[in-house]
């Protein structure tokens, strides 16, 4: 009888999230003890900790969390990853999500870990933020604007083979909240390319700075900060790049409830503030982000917050390699996850030598994955460095515990007809899959030489004793000896099912 592995142990609350995600990949269970059992005002887990935990229970299914009395011992089962799948949660193919107002990150925190569990999901990921707790800008914190997400982000998951029906929205702007806490902004996240495993990423040219965009905002405060934020910027990337473009938006203050004993349903404004995101792009496709936004305090001129931030992009810039440090726990998660075979990306010393970059090496060592290999780059004048790493293969496990619904052109169910499926029929009469496109959906090998196309109807009345009604949109190739071969295997088919009985 085979036993279930013991769970992995872990001790404080740093790398939390990226743990949480790296065990839901692996399907490995962790123990997470002496969370902030030290701190004598706030021990145990964070409230934007516990508002992780609870999305992690509405994108899968399965999931086993306990938490101990004091919060400071974590013990995490994790299920599968089922995205915005018809009845766990989701609601017209949407997972709504409320942030509370306690909460002191910024979206970032959030949008960041789940992008990487969404291209291994079973169905797309479809998830609306809201609430008073949501700060779409940059935070004192150390997490990055919805808008450097959006830019910085996501365009690197074309590297590894994903870039369909990928999308980040913002719907309502807040900045944050005058006590560092809340925001009450409104995001939606469509992540709609899964795949079995990313592709094994090379990249070793970091190339030249061509562009330059950004984006620079202001909520529930004069639009003229905004101009006033561009002006600085770009005089100061101007000589490292003519071609800098920052495009301008201003929003009013969003509205949250704050009831009172003569108004129940008064509101206040709240998330009154302003900032710049700023991303360079390489003529490799390489990204380079860097995040300002007013403090919650107030008492900073928006000329100074455009300096500070095209002074932080050029620093990023300086850093080398080919990726930042904001982005580098990502590409660093998408190899180890990927086919087994060896990728190799080029960064700076200064990312490589980044804790939560070598936190994430140790931590990924424990989970299974091999140890990294680092040498310095061939043109070493920047002092770069390659990392070398071999994925592990895992990938997307739901496509190999599902049959597929949809074929390619070779398949034999036909996509025109909405009425036929693989679920029609038994387990035992369904060709499994790991998700090959070469891997046509078949009934047991019925007919392997028909295509599918809208030419004529058939009624496939018996099979296997099963009673089935539905109609199959058949066709035969037009070819006589492919017309020979379909007979020949649909006679001894018939065949082996007579002596079968």
């Amino acid at each position: 009888m085979a036993t279930s592995q013991p769970p992995l142990r872990f001790t404080s609350h740093h790398n939390l999230v990226y743990r949480l995600v790296l065990s839901t990949l692996t399907g490995r269970t962790v123990h997470i003890s002496q969370i902030r059992s030290s701190s004598p005002t706030n021990p145990g887990l964070a409230p934007h900790e516990i508002s992780f935990l609870r999305l992690l229970d509405a994108i899968t299914n399965g999931s086993q969390m306990e938490i101990s009395y004091t919060g400071t011992v974590l013990v995490y089962k994790p299920g599968l990853v089922t995205g915005s799948t018809a009845g766990t949660g989701a609601s017209g193919g949407m997972i709504t999500y409320e942030i509370p107002s306690n909460c002191n990150r910024g979206l970032s925190y959030f949008l960041i870990p789940l992008c990487l569990l969404a291209p291994f999901a079973k169905a797309p990921m479809k998830v609306l933020f809201t609430g008073p707790g949501v700060i779409t800008s940059s935070t004192q914190t150390g997490d990055m604007s919805v808008d450097s997400v959006r830019t910085a982000i996501l365009p690197l998951y074309k590297q590894f083979g994903i870039f369909n029906n990928i999308e980040l929205r913002i719907l309502r702007r807040s900045n944050t909240g005058p006590t560092g806490r809340g925001g009450g902004g409104e995001v939606q996240l469509v992540f709609g390319h899964q795949v079995r495993l990313p592709k094994t990423l090379h990249l070793m040219n970091a190339g030249r700075i061509k562009r330059i965009r950004g984006v620079v905002y202001s909520v529930g405060v004069s639009g003229s900060n905004n101009a006033r934020m561009i002006e600085t910027a770009r005089g100061i990337l101007n000589p490292l790049s003519p071609d800098t473009y920052i495009f301008s938006d201003v929003a009013s203050a969003p509205l949250v409830p704050a009831p009172d004993k003569t108004n129940p349903q008064a509101k206040k404004k709240i998330g009154l503030g302003f900032g710049l995101s700023l991303v360079a792009e390489s003529s490799t496709g390489c990204l380079f982000s860097a995040d300002v936004a007013s403090p919650p305090q107030g008492g900073q001129a928006p000329e100074e917050v455009g300096k500070q931030c095209a002074f932080q992009l050029l620093e990023t810039v300086a850093k080398g390699g080919c990726v930042a440090p904001a982005a580098a726990t990502t590409m660093f998660t998408l190899m180890t996850m990927g086919s087994e075979d060896v990728g190799r990306l080029q960064v700076g010393r200064d990312v490589i030598a980044d804790p939560n970059v070598v936190q994430l090496a140790r931590d990924l060592s424990k989970f299974g994955a091999p140890g990294w290999g680092i040498r310095d780059a061939p043109d070493n004048g920047d002092g770069d460095v390659i990392v070398s790493i071999v994925g592990r293969g895992i990938g997307n496990t739901a496509f190999a515990l599902h049959p597929k619904s949809t074929t390619t052109s070779e398949g034999r169910l036909c996509q025109n007809n909405p009425e036929v499926s693989p679920q029609q029929f038994t387990p035992s009469q369904q060709t499994w899959s790991r998700g090959s496109s070469s891997d046509a959906v078949g009934v047991a090998g019925f007919w392997p030489s028909v295509q599918c196309a809208p030419v004529c109807s058939k009624k496939l009345k018996t099979f296997q004793g099963l009673n089935v009604e539905h109609e199959l949109d058949l066709s035969l190739h037009r070819d006589e000896a492919r017309q020979k071969t379909a007979f020949s295997c649909h006679h001894d088919t018939q065949t082996k099912l007579a002596r079968a009985r």
